[in-house]
């Protein structure tokens, strides 16, 4: 009599990963509802910036043209020709208007003529010092060898531990520097800061503090505003770490590419 085959072993069942004990996450299914939520948040990123952008370029060419419009007279503008009004016409104006006096104050007669423009609103009680402190600031401002607000640096403000960031604007004045070094400040260089608040960096506390206080920073001023007006949710960008993270990207997709298509011909 032959021997009876021995008895096949039942199949191994593997248990499914159980979430509570690590060995993975179950698959959640997104709702319609939120998928909807996601593509509405995701459009609000997208045309919010992008709607906020055109209107306040088309507000600062509307206010332009309000201003150098009405300076010109209507036979010299298209618009009266027209049956339809040329947004920008009065800020391509005003661009020509302002750079025609600068080359005309580089020359001698122009110079001459806006020395005679000063002497008079010098003369003049009120406008004088308006004039001339509007002047101080604009050349302190706009001047290609300023280098006031061009420099980002952090100070210990409001208490030691807490840092705040600071453009860098002059140096103290002979006047200034006397009064603090007859108030015991210390002999390095006394340097003026500008410390912007928060959201709004147009406001804020200026005050004056020895250089080696100030710990400049290697950022732009854009950077630098991005950063107070997002209370920091908007950090500096770093073009290196950004082409150095691009660049592991297409390393990792080309290592998963040859991946594949050397397992291809095992598959087959």
């Amino acid at each position: 009599m032959a021997p009876s085959p021995p008895p096949i072993p039942p199949p191994i069942q593997i248990p499914e990963p159980d979430a509570a004990a690590g060995g993975g996450a179950p698959k959640t299914r997104v709702s319609a509802r939120g998928r909807l939520r996601t593509y509405f948040l995701t459009g609000i990123i997208v045309a919010g910036p992008l709607a906020i952008t055109a209107y306040i370029t088309w507000w600062f060419i509307a206010l332009i043209d309000s201003f150098v419009k009405p300076l010109v007279p209507a036979s010299y503008l298209p618009d009266h020709y027209l049956p339809f009004s040329i947004p920008g016409l009065g800020l391509v104006i005003a661009f020509l208007a302002v750079t025609l006096l600068g080359f005309l104050t580089a020359n001698l007669v122009g110079r001459s003529v806006i020395e005679f423009g000063e002497v008079l609103l010098a003369r003049t009680p009120v406008i004088s010092g308006l004039y001339k402190g509007l002047r101080q600031i604009f050349e302190t401002l706009f001047s290609a060898n300023g280098t006031s607000f061009r420099t980002v640096g952090l100070v210990e403000f409001p208490v030691k531990g807490t840092w705040s960031v600071v453009f860098l604007s002059a140096p103290a004045g002979h006047e200034v520097e006397g009064a603090l070094r007859a108030r015991g400040a210390p002999a390095d260089e006394l340097v003026g800061v500008f410390l912007p608040c928060a959201p709004n960096p147009t406001t804020g506390f200026f005050f004056y503090l020895p250089r080696a206080e100030v710990v400049e920073l290697a950022i732009s001023v854009d950077d630098a505003a991005k950063l107070v007006m997002s209370a920091g949710v908007i950090q500096p960008e770093d073009p290196q770490g950004r082409l150095n993270a691009m660049a592991a990207t297409l390393r990792t997709a080309q290592q998963a590419g040859g991946t594949v298509s050397r397992r291809e011909p095992q598959d087959a």
